[in-house]
């Protein structure tokens, strides 16, 4: 009974989670379970996954993100120059490491550096543009978010075609960002003489980067998954068992939970037929709707059984991460931990985050239709 009631405990802490499995459940009712469903699960993906999960925590637990932010600092003079210095490690590092780690790892940085520098007034604004910088910089990379390496294994694309198609929407972003951040008064501060991050564990650092690049290689489909897999996975048990409970095993739960959905609803003929017909042609719009309500992580995973234009796709979902707070998961993560800091004002985070968030996304979508002439 008490396994049960962690169970449910566990599901009701994700609202992600918990929607992917309720929606799982309710396809069964017209899809019976069988074994056919082991065919929906892309074990590609679910391994990757995994394998950069470990990966990034492990880089996490030795402390690299910390050390490259302190580096960063001891060049700051002004608040502008700080502020970029938080968006931009959220913007580039979101690439490699995802949008919801960058987050984890830099806006609990960017807290604690605004306070200690009395510099509060701008937690706001520059967690905002941390938010939107992670979720717009991740967008460049196969690595950069989940919906990303999904739609990178299931198109079948190159990495020269994917960043191709995203060039253009990262650049725009790129430029924004620095416009956003001109906004930003430049009043003087000393960097903070108090230490940001443990000290970095150089022989565990050396170990995470030979088996990040060993799960690029699989990325780029030039070693096997599963090879990656076993390897990521004897490097971690060998060297850090415990860094195996810091993997988000509720995202590969919400993983599977999608797939199964999505395969129950590629098998009713109506539901398959009506989603055909609304997707075709309205990638970009249809998906960035559909990411308001859902998130863009099932909207891409839904999407990708009913079209495929993926290039499209692949712009939509990404693009779909702004707006709503819920349109991109890691938009979540970014409020609460604004929202643990003292005399946080999440009425007002909400009405900012919104404004700015829509804000991105008008000019980003009418500047994809209008240059890379993608269909609205």
């Amino acid at each position: 009974m008490k396994k049960i009631r962690k169970s449910i405990a566990f599901l009701y802490g994700d609202p992600v989670l918990f929607a992917a499995f309720a929606v799982a459940m309710f396809s069964a009712l017209f899809v019976h379970p069988s074994k056919e469903y082991l065919a929906y699960l892309d074990f590609r993906v679910l391994s990757l996954l995994f394998s950069m999960m470990v990966v990034v925590a492990g880089f996490q637990k030795a402390g690299v993100f910390g050390f490259i932010v302190e580096r960063l600092l001891k060049f700051v003079h002004n608040t502008r120059m700080l502020v970029f210095v938080f968006v931009g490690v959220c913007f580039f590092g979101s690439m490699l490491i995802t949008n919801d780690v960058a987050l984890i790892t830099f806006v609990p940085l960017g807290i604690m550096t605004l306070t200690q520098t009395r510099k509060g007034k701008l937690l706001i604004p520059v967690i905002v543009l941390q938010t939107i910088a992670a979720n717009l910089g991740s967008m460049l990379t196969p690595l950069g978010n989940p919906q990303n390496l999904y739609l990178y294994s299931v198109s079948n694309m190159t990495m020269g075609q994917f960043l191709w198609t995203m060039a253009m929407p990262s650049g725009i972003s790129f430029l924004l960002l620095v416009a956003a951040i001109f906004f930003i008064k430049p009043e003087r501060i000393e960097p903070p003489t108090e230490q940001q991050g443990k000290a970095v564990g150089r022989k565990k650092a050396l170990l995470w980067c030979v088996l990040f690049f060993i799960c690029l290689l699989a990325v780029l489909r030039i070693l096997p998954y599963g090879i990656a897999l076993a390897v990521v996975l004897a490097g971690a048990v060998i060297f850090d068992r415990k860094i195996l409970l810091w993997v988000d095993y509720g995202l590969l739960l919400t993983f599977i939970f999608l797939f199964v959905f999505i395969g129950n609803m590629e098998n009713i003929p109506v539901v398959s037929d009506t989603l055909s017909k609304l997707v075709d042609t309205r990638e970009v719009t249809v998906a960035i709707l559909l990411s308001q309500v859902i998130s863009n992580v099932p909207a891409s995973m839904l999407l990708s059984k009913f079209t495929a234009n993926y290039s499209a796709l692949l712009i939509g979902v990404n693009l779909g991460g702004l707006g709503t707070l819920i349109a991109s998961m890691a938009s979540v993560i970014s409020y609460k931990l604004y929202a643990y800091t003292r005399g946080a004002k999440t009425g007002r985070y909400l009405a900012i985050f919104t404004a700015m968030n829509l804000l991105f996304l008008g000019v980003l979508w009418v500047s994809v239709v209008v240059l890379k002439g993608v269909t609205a």
